[in-house]
């Protein structure tokens, strides 16, 4: 009984192992821009990300007293600027792709 009670329970933990890794190991980001778009699409998806999940942790540093107000906005106006540049691009690839004959919209 003891046995069936331990092989359900690292049945469970590896359960939620998987489900918690999945979006580590998949590349659902890079196939949202589109299998035809321009190669560089998917730098410019990674950018956004990237910049966008950088505000985010300076926000918190802000929170837990980790950056002064000064080198928040500092940073803030930095990883903003790169992720406006990354959605402008992708807004350009996403515009010359929906004109293209057979492009989904």
């Amino acid at each position: 009984m003891a046995f069936l009670l331990y092989l359900a329970g690292l049945a469970l933990v590896g359960a939620v192992a998987a489900f918690v890794s999945i979006p580590l190991f998949s590349r659902s980001q890079v196939r949202a821009v589109g299998a035809g778009a321009d190669p560089g699409a998917a730098r410019w998806f990674r950018q956004k990300a990237e910049a966008l999940s950088a505000i985010r942790e300076a926000e918190f540093d802000l929170q837990m007293g980790k950056l002064s107000e000064e080198d928040y906005r500092l940073l803030r106006g930095r990883y903003e600027s790169r992720a406006l540049e990354a959605i402008a691009r992708l807004e350009e690839i996403q515009g010359g792709a929906a004109g293209a004959p057979g492009a989904i919209p």
